[in-house]
């Protein structure tokens, strides 16, 4: 830091050059006027006459003049010390530089040693899977693609009695557990033609509906305009015995009552 104040005061000098020149010129004729009274001084105080000229005055001391002749020897003592000092500020910074580009070296260095290992290391793991590769080929090249029909043979019939001893011993675990039956809860709105139709009429022919697996449940009327009313009717079937298709088939086949039939809700049991 010391070293950068140092050449800024050197570079700006150089840049003032003239003004400096100027003032130094001045420091002169300053030095000069002032040698001679003190020579003219001590001649006077020796009693030896004194030559003057009638147009020399005395001229007045010149603060600003000062300050500048001031301001030219720090300026030239702060050059000499620039020029002559060394700067180890640069020289620092470069052995710095040079530390840690060293350091980056030493950790390429090693990570290029570690990849080189797992390189190592992957290499050799794929000449070991390429030799169970080979020996897995010369094991498939020693079965027999022509093998006679009779091992197919043997082949099935062990299969089949093992599939079959599976199907026994299922069937004897579902015995004891029970077998569970699926059901579902089935609302249906079955709606007439117009609102002279019969609904009781209409209720009686779908109940008549029947099929294994089909329980009817209740029913009621519901209003849905201009005196038209559908019967919403509830019902629980088996799901491996009755579908939804089978009902509407069977309700909307009663013409003489029947318009249309929608399934309003369908949960599981």
């Amino acid at each position: 830091m010391e070293a950068f104040k140092l050449l800024t005061i050197s570079e700006k000098a150089w840049i003032e050059h003239p003004i400096y020149e100027r003032a130094l010129n001045r420091f002169h004729e300053y030095s000069a006027r002032q040698m001679r009274e003190v020579v003219l001084d001590e001649q006077a105080l020796a009693g030896a006459p004194v030559k003057t000229k009638s147009k020399d005055k005395k001229t007045p001391a010149n603060p600003l003049a000062d300050k500048i002749v001031e301001r030219i020897g720090a300026a030239r003592d702060s050059i000499k010390v620039a020029l002559e000092s060394k700067v180890p500020a640069k020289a620092n910074a470069l052995e710095d530089r040079i530390a840690i580009v060293e350091e980056e070296n030493r950790g390429l260095k090693s990570q290029l040693e570690k990849i080189t290992a797992r390189f190592a290391a992957l290499e050799a793991r794929l000449n070991g899977q390429s030799e169970a590769t080979i020996k897995n080929d010369a094991e498939c090249d020693d079965i027999d693609l022509f093998a006679s029909d009779e091992e197919d043979d043997e082949g099935e019939k062990i299969k089949a009695e093992r599939i079959e001893a599976y199907n026994k011993k299922k069937k004897a675990k579902d015995d004891k557990k029970g077998v569970i039956i699926a059901k579902s809860n089935i609302l249906l709105d079955v709606k007439p033609w117009d609102d002279e139709t019969d609904h009781c009429e209409m209720e009686k022919a779908v109940r008549q509906i029947e099929k294994e697996g089909l329980l009817w449940g209740t029913s009621k009327l519901v209003p849905v305009g201009y005196g038209i009313k559908k019967l919403q009717i509830c019902c629980v079937v088996e799901d491996d015995k009755v579908g939804t298709d089978f009902l509407e088939e069977e309700i909307t086949a009663i013409e003489d009552f029947v318009q249309s039939v929608d399934i309003v809700a369908f949960n599981k049991i």
